[in-house]
């Protein structure tokens, strides 16, 4: 003989008795009848052929059979909750106007939309790769939510991570010993760019600037045909480039951020959207010993 099936709101009532240790509270946080609740009680002890509370004419105390169950009720309708919640939010429907960096927005965002649209597929995500320095300044007006870089310690939103800029050249030619230094960097606005320069200028190193573009692609093929030194994220580094240090006569650039910026007012949708990437990206707290 199969085993009796938990109706979630028998052992709804059951919990909140249990929790008040009186049917008259429990009612009260169910918005139901004393009555109510007494006979759901009453219909759960007949469907398990136990007695789940020791009753008196002052108190009500948990059976051995009611303690034994209290703890499987509590994880029913916990995941019950869970269930349902998960399947009303992929019912979520909508459109989420997302902002991110280039190289992110290449290698590792779009993996993280498959995904979050396996999971809402009814979310419209329309991405858009760029310069996001613009971008937060255009937050609710062209955009929902951006992953923008910032500098170390500085900006706004919510911190992901955190990045390393680094140089990058040719793994087959020699680029960062030519004299000035053939560089190939992002348009002004870029925070890459201003480091490199800053830090060329501050090390006396002559420099060029031998090729500008939006993009990310084309500024890493010009270095890994030797034509120009380049600036990337240690986190997405180019398998087809080779890494310059000190030690091949390049200063040392400054660490990033990486901040999630939400605007005011988000949809469901965006929201959604917004803690699938939080869970995905941020990096675990550093141990402090």
């Amino acid at each position: 003989m199969s085993a009796p099936a938990l109706d979630p709101d028998l052992l709804q009532a059951f919990v909140a008795v249990a929790d008040h240790r009186s049917f008259t509270r429990a009612a009260s946080a169910l918005n139901r009848t004393q009555s109510a609740v007494s006979m759901q009680v009453k219909r759960l002890e007949e469907r398990l052929q136990a007695e789940l509370f020791h009753r008196s004419t002052t108190s009500v105390d948990l059976s051995a059979a009611g303690e034994g169950l209290l703890g499987y009720a509590r994880r029913i309708l916990s995941l019950n909750a869970e269930a349902v919640g998960r399947v009303r939010a992929h019912g979520t429907d909508g459109r989420v106007r997302l902002g991110v960096m280039d190289d992110y927005g290449t290698l590792i965002i779009p993996s993280l939309l498959k995904d979050f649209i396996a999971s809402y597929p009814l979310i419209h995500v329309e991405m858009e790769t760029g310069l996001t320095s613009s971008m937060t300044d255009r937050l609710g007006e062209a955009y929902d939510l951006v992953i923008a870089m910032h500098p170390e310690g500085r900006g706004e939103g919510e911190l992901l991570r955190t990045e390393q800029a680094v140089w990058a050249a040719s793994a087959a030619h020699r680029v960062e010993e030519l004299d000035p230094l053939p560089v190939a960097l992002y348009p002004q606005g870029c925070l890459f760019r201003s480091w490199a320069m800053q830090a060329l200028d501050e090390a006396n190193r002559p420099w060029r600037l031998a090729f500008v573009s939006h993009s990310l692609s084309a500024v890493e093929a010009i270095a890994a045909q030797g034509l120009a030194v380049t600036v990337v994220k240690s986190g997405t580094f180019p398998a087809t480039l080779r890494r310059l240090t000190a030690r091949d006569g390049m200063p040392r650039l400054p660490g990033a951020e990486i901040r999630l910026h939400r605007a005011q007012n988000l949809s469901r949708a965006a929201s959604l959207l917004a803690d699938h990437l939080v869970a995905a990206l941020r990096q675990p707290a550093k141990r402090t010993s």
